[in-house]
């Protein structure tokens, strides 16, 4: 065989293995990315021990090396927020039992510090109706503690669930409630949040698996604290396209809801140190192929605590939002076992359209599912603003979400190569 036409079939045959290639080094980054974010040591990149700033400051370095450019001379944006966190350990016991935070019990996120052995007088649902009977309940709760039972909200009209939900309200935030705090007793997963405010009184969620005999007592030392004034930031970089009169935005947040306490970290590898993969693998891709346009990349913070970061920016903008052809938001991009659903997509009917006949062109994901509008990620701040855009997330495989158990180790990625490509093709086709 001459030289010649050997190079000729190499040639050809590393043509044919590159997409392969290239898509099992997309995905390699992409799981190292989530094992990073998805860390203990990065303290579940919530507000207590810096965990927030250790991501950032993460994603600020890979942004650096990918070589994309910064507005203002900085890759971050920072901003201010007030946040309620738990660094310290946390102690439940009853019966003598210490519960296992994030496991056994939650604490409402807006819960204030209280410590000491307290009785406890437990109020079912239809107690809580029974309006003579509550306030009997709550007259003599004074000093204690007042548990809410479990009940099955099936069980009741529209009308009971309302005040059930009215009266439990009161009990968990209302400072006028004379018991020293509330337990709600549950028999649903136990998944948490964030706050920006600070509760008159604790709230206490316990799981009733994690009960031996009766609630007559608890024991707490339960520590917050609230920061008035947290500074935090968002990421952003960019890559220049070869026409710089449009901009296509890819956005994610990289915050999660922290650590209660060391005993209970919210890795959030799903939520969301899966977007924050493709948003960085899709910064690595184009930092390597020039795009067709200006192309933004966006990791916001405190998404948990109420869309802060990107209220901020569309409030504070670094690059005028009205050049803004498409934005793509990547909240929950680590299964797709059931395909993604497109927030949106019915809004943009015409975009949404274009995803589906590549993704059935290239047979990549399950199914793409069309969603209207939903002002339940960062995207929303976005949509006011009247730019158009997309929100997708994943469905099916674990449902691990707001808890404990959104892992690294357990999160499949099981469509992340074909979402990445889908996302690659769309954007560039683009007109």
């Amino acid at each position: 065989m001459s030289s010649h036409l050997f190079k000729i079939i190499f040639a050809i045959f590393s043509f044919l293995i590159l997409p392969e290639s290239i898509s099992a080094q997309d995905l390699k980054y992409a799981r190292e990315t989530v094992n990073i974010l998805g860390s203990d040591s990065l303290k579940g990149r919530g507000y207590a021990h810096n965990g927030d700033k250790l991501a950032a400051d993460f994603i600020r370095r890979e942004f650096k090396k990918f070589c994309l450019k910064n507005f203002n001379s900085s890759y971050y944006q920072e901003f201010e927020t007030s946040v309620n966190t738990f660094p310290d350990p946390q102690s439940v016991v009853i019966n003598g039992k210490e519960l296992e935070a994030g496991k056994d019990y939650l604490l409402d996120p807006g819960s204030p510090s209280l410590k000491g052995s307290f009785d406890v007088i437990s109020v079912t649902a239809d107690e809580i109706l029974d309006n003579a009977k509550f306030v009997n309940k709550l007259r003599v709760s004074s000093g204690q503690l007042i548990a809410v039972l479990p009940f099955n909200k099936s069980n009741f009209s529209k009308e009971q669930n309302e005040q059930l939900n009215g009266v439990i309200n009161f009990l968990k935030y209302h400072p006028q409630n004379p018991s020293k705090g509330t337990i709600i007793l549950t028999n649903d997963k136990l998944t948490w949040a964030g706050s920006v405010r600070q509760h008159p009184k604790p709230t206490i969620i316990i799981h009733s698996d994690s009960l031996d005999g009766s609630l007559k007592s608890l024991k707490l030392d339960i520590k917050s604290s609230f920061i008035e004034k947290y500074t935090t930031q968002n990421v952003i970089g960019f890559v220049e396209g070869k026409n710089t009169d449009s901009t296509i935005v890819f956005i994610s947040h990289y915050d999660h809801l922290g650590m209660l306490g060391p005993q209970a970290i919210f890795n959030g590898a799903n939520d969301n140190a899966s977007g924050t993969a493709m948003l960085l693998s899709l910064a690595k891709h184009y930092s390597e192929n020039k795009p067709n346009y200006n192309t933004v990349f966006i990791a916001f913070g405190a998404e948990e605590l109420g869309l802060i970061g990107s209220k901020y920016l569309t409030e504070n903008p670094l690059f005028p939002l009205s050049n803004i052809k498409f934005l793509i938001n990547f909240d929950l991009a680590g299964t797709g076992d059931e395909g993604i659903q497109i927030v949106n997509g019915s809004v943009y009917r015409e975009q949404f359209d274009e995803l589906v006949q590549i993704n059935e062109e290239l047979d990549l994901l399950p199914n793409v599912k069309i969603r209207g509008a939903a002002c339940n990620s960062d995207h929303c701040m976005f949509d006011q603003k009247n730019v158009p855009g997309f929100y997708i997330y994943t469905l099916g495989g674990i449902q691990a979400y707001h808890d404990v158990y959104d892992r690294p180790e357990t999160l499949p990625l099981t469509e992340f190569e074909d979402y990445h490509k889908l996302i690659i093709e769309f954007i560039d086709r683009l007109k």
